[in-house]
């Protein structure tokens, strides 16, 4: 997108989670884009990849971790947010060792979800480079 703003694709199966954080992020200076499932965004990679991922955790078909693998082997190295409504420790150690950078438990803090989305918008400007695209 033309506007310079970091984009972001916010992949959740819940209609209502992804229409919130698409607000929240575009009233943030994000460009935030949705999909339901996370074979619709790897589907949509072909036509550009966002600047970061918000990923749910527990969904119908591929889980945030299908998700996360497949960009790795698709050579992707996008920062990811993994948020969940189902949070536990293993959970949490398992998406931090496939390389998010935050795990957030919903609902998510408005402060603290910003403040990932910063984190993973700056990430992402350092390796912007390093990614096809």
């Amino acid at each position: 997108m033309a506007s310079g703003h970091p984009r972001v694709a916010i992949v959740d199966d819940d209609t209502s989670v992804r229409r919130a954080l698409a607000r929240l992020l575009n009233a943030s200076s994000f460009d935030a884009m949705t999909f339901e499932s996370g074979q619709a965004f790897l589907d949509s990679l072909s036509a550009g990849t966002p600047d970061f991922v918000v990923l749910d955790l527990h969904m119908p078909g591929m889980n945030g971790l299908d998700v996360m693998a497949a960009l790795t082997r698709a050579g992707l190295a996008l920062p990811v947010i993994m948020i969940t409504g189902h949070a536990s420790l293993e959970a949490q150690a398992r998406c931090e060792a496939a390389g998010a950078i935050a795990y957030l438990s919903k609902p998510l803090d408005q402060t603290t979800f910003l403040r990932a989305a910063a984190e993973a918008a700056g990430a992402s400007s350092r390796t912007a480079s390093h990614r096809p695209g």
